[in-house]
């Protein structure tokens, strides 16, 4: 082959390898350029997962919890649900304490978010369920003071000042009183102190937990004794006799005690009763025995005493009954003389 025309061919393969390569070359930083612009939106969305946090505790808030503890806990108050340094540390976070017995705390789902954040748990790693808030109480033994009361009133029940039964009503309710630890042995021991106010007692009621008294508080009780009434069930009429069937007794209560108190049965009515009518001193009375003698008529006088009889004739100068003192006129001396009026008839001279 002639020289000058293989250096030609030469050249031309060379030149066609080249060009070759460079539009492979070209392709490849096509590809790779491609690749490079596809990997751009995944990038970004890797960035965009990065940045959420997966879910590490669940945590459920009850409605109510009590605690016995004065220092309160995340662990305390609420169920959480997680494994790893981060449920250790979160049951570890402290959201206060109880200042005043009786106290309660109401911790929202705010608060318990930002104490969690304060100990470098995010939100966004926590999940929250159940109630909004949950009220905290602290276990303790609580004596309200209508307990106190009851307590008093059955103390003066036992223990009358008198002797007459009785019951007191409060005059003012004390406070309830909240113990700040439940005590494994609890007594109230009461007693009577000085008040210096007719128609008042007062009872202090002391609490005595595990032998060391904690508190008391003093209930003053305005005395109610308990006493019977007669009331009429029918109307009775002038001089009837009350009887089980038109009076009824009944109980009640009074600020006097109840002294020398009878039964009007066979009692008779002084004036017309109307039914429902609480008799009344004055309103009845012993019925009136019958006349034994009238006036102008002739008696017996009769003395007599051991060994012997006394009698004599006389004329009563007033009508009487038995046991009633009449004036008598002897008709043989014609004196007058007071006379007592026997069952029988006979007048028997007052000496």
């Amino acid at each position: 082959m002639n020289r000058e025309l293989w250096c030609t061919v030469m050249i031309l393969a060379v030149g066609g390898i080249t060009g070759n390569c460079g539009l492979m070359i070209a392709d490849c930083g096509l590809v790779q350029g491609s690749e490079s612009t596809l990997r751009t939106p995944h990038s970004e969305m890797d960035a965009t997962m990065d940045s959420v946090v997966t879910p590490v505790l669940r945590i459920h808030l009850p409605r109510e919890v009590t605690v016995q503890s004065s220092f309160l806990s995340l662990g305390q108050v609420t169920v959480i649900t997680g494994t790893g340094p981060a449920a250790t540390t979160a049951g570890s976070v402290r959201l206060g304490r109880f200042s005043v017995p009786g106290q309660k705390i109401t911790l929202d789902r705010a608060t318990i978010l930002s104490r969690l954040a304060s100990q470098g748990i995010p939100a966004q790693s926590v999940v929250l369920t159940g109630a909004d808030a949950v009220t905290v109480r602290r276990r303790q033994q609580l004596i309200s003071g209508d307990e106190f009361i009851s307590f008093a009133r059955l103390f003066l029940q036992q223990n009358p000042p008198g002797s007459s039964p009785c019951d007191g009503t409060a005059a003012a309710k004390p406070k309830d009183l909240v113990l700040p630890e439940e005590p494994q042995n609890m007594q109230l021991v009461p007693r009577f102190v000085e008040n210096g106010a007719s128609g008042f007692v007062t009872v202090q009621v002391s609490v005595v937990a595990d032998g060391k008294e904690v508190g008391s508080r003093t209930v003053p009780l305005r005395l109610r004794y308990r006493c019977h009434k007669a009331v009429t069930l029918q109307e009775i009429s002038e001089g009837a006799t009350l009887t089980p069937e038109n009076v009824k007794i009944e109980e009640t209560v009074s600020d006097r005690p109840e002294t020398g108190w009878k039964s009007p049965y066979g009692l008779v009515a002084l004036r017309s009763l109307p039914a429902r009518t609480e008799i009344r001193d004055g309103m009845i009375d012993a019925p009136q025995p019958s006349l034994v003698i009238r006036r102008n008529e002739t008696v017996v006088i009769r003395v007599q005493r051991p060994g012997f009889l006394v009698t004599a004739v006389g004329l009563a100068m007033q009508e009487g009954r038995a046991g009633q003192y009449v004036k008598v006129r002897n008709t043989d001396s014609h004196r007058i003389i007071v006379c007592k009026v026997n069952d029988d008839g006979t007048v028997e001279p007052a000496l």
